[in-house]
């Protein structure tokens, strides 16, 4: 993606690479934790254990969860 700089100041460029790794890290931790939960409702779902209401559920939980987790970007 591109960054457009809209000050003369160049410790922004420092500040966008922070951002960048957080949010990198933040992404990788929203995938393992949402591919978990739908692996595990799956296996669930396979042995009986959970029915397809649970499952949607669980879908929607895990995508609210993701992007409480993702709204971390905004703190400094």
């Amino acid at each position: 993606s591109d960054v457009v700089i809209m000050t003369d100041d160049v410790s922004k460029i420092n500040d966008g690479i922070k951002i960048s790794k957080k949010t990198s890290k933040i992404i990788k931790q929203n995938l393992v934790f949402a591919i978990g939960v739908k692996v595990l409702v799956l296996i669930l779902s396979a042995l009986g254990i959970a029915s397809m209401w649970q499952a949607v559920f669980a879908d929607t939980g895990v995508t609210l969860l993701t992007i409480l987790n993702t709204t971390r970007i905004l703190k400094k």
